[in-house]
């Protein structure tokens, strides 16, 4: 009887916890705007063309906007090097070249835009809101 006492304590506990309403936020911190109304796709565009490269977009009601492009591209990609770094063999391989953007109007109502290249060197984005590398 004690164990099911302790078990019956431990889940109304349990309970009670869960329920409780989450904390308001201190007056001190910066109160940040958010909604939850659902946003409309406004335009859109999409092609795919039979040798793999394709371009699509859309923008959105609350300010989004979308826009990318593809294409397969061959590299060449070496099996081997021998020791003194000569290649001895190398194979060509399809990789797939991204470019594109997109932008968002963020809480101060300020346009973000990233700009973006993905191929065979990763991904590399630029935007006025990214941090510098160091020099």
């Amino acid at each position: 009887m004690y164990k099911f006492g302790i078990v019956l304590l431990s889940a109304i506990l349990f309970a009670f916890v869960l329920a409780r309403p989450a904390e308001e936020k201190s007056a001190a911190s910066p109160a940040i705007t958010t909604t939850t109304t659902p946003a409309t796709i406004i335009s859109q565009i999409d092609f795919a063309n039979p040798d793999g490269s394709y371009n699509s977009s859309y923008e959105t009601s609350n300010g989004i906007k979308v826009e990318n492009a593809g294409y397969l591209k061959r590299i060449l990609v070496p099996k081997q090097e021998s020791t003194d770094g000569q290649v001895i063999d190398e194979h060509e391989e399809l990789v797939l070249v991204q470019t594109g953007l997109y932008s968002y109007p963020d809480p101060e109502g300020n346009l973000i835009t990233l700009r973006y290249v993905a191929d065979e060197n990763g991904f590399q984005p630029e935007g006025e809101h990214l941090p510098l590398p160091p020099a």
